[in-house]
């Protein structure tokens, strides 16, 4: 199933991803550092939804209190309690 998440405190507007099973695949991010977020997406492709969320929860971006992949660790958790 496809999921759409708006990402707050980033660069990037919008985060897309499918789950299926418990496994995330075709993510894509609108915005934010090109390089970084294609990286993301490349590593987040076919690895379990919980794994990820291990992972990237709690990253930050500078100064900031998020980043793009604690972002995708709040998506990826939104979308399994849906």
């Amino acid at each position: 199933m496809e999921y759409t998440f708006i990402p707050r405190g980033v660069c990037s507007r919008k985060i897309t991803f499918e789950l299926n099973d418990g496994i995330v695949s075709k993510v894509r991010f609108s915005g934010g550092c090109s390089g970084n977020t294609q990286g993301l997406s490349a590593l987040a492709e076919g690895m379990k939804a919980e794994d990820l969320i291990k992972r990237l929860s709690g990253i930050r971006c500078g100064f900031k209190g998020t980043s793009c992949p604690d972002q995708m660790a709040k998506a990826i958790a939104q979308a399994l309690n849906e």
